[in-house]
C-alpha cells in the first residue's frame, strides 16, 4: 500500500481511531513530536497547526506506538486497512 498525504487518506485514519477505544483530538500545543498520547485516559492529540502530511505522519507514528491489533475492529474496511498499513510498515 502506498502512503497517499491526501484528505481523503487522513479521513481513513481518522476513521481509524475512532472505531478504537481512543480518542482523536486536534488541539494546539508545544509537544515535541507534534503529539502527545495520554494512554491512561486513551486519548489521543495531534498538533492542529501542522500540515496534512504532518498530521498523517504523527497518526501512523501513534498506530505504530500504540500497536492496534486489526482483530479488534468489527468493521472490515477498518480491518483491512489497519492490516494493509501493517503491511507497508515492514517495507521501510
Amino acid at each position: 500500500m502506498v502512503i497517499k498525504y491526501t484528505k481523503h487518506f487522513l479521513d481513513k485514519l481518522e476513521n481509524l481511531f475512532a472505531a478504537s477505544e481512543f480518542i482523536l483530538r486536534y488541539e494546539k500545543g508545544n509537544f515535541k513530536s507534534g503529539y502527545c498520547v495520554l494512554k491512561e485516559n486513551k486519548v489521543v492529540i495531534v498538533n492542529k497547526y501542522f500540515p496534512l502530511e504532518g498530521k498523517i505522519n504523527a497518526l501512523l507514528d501513534i498506530l505504530n506506538e500504540l500497536n492496534f491489533n486489526p482483530q479488534d475492529f468489527s468493521d472490515k474496511i477498518n480491518h483491512d486497512f489497519l492490516t494493509e498499513l501493517r503491511q507497508t510498515q515492514l517495507k521501510f
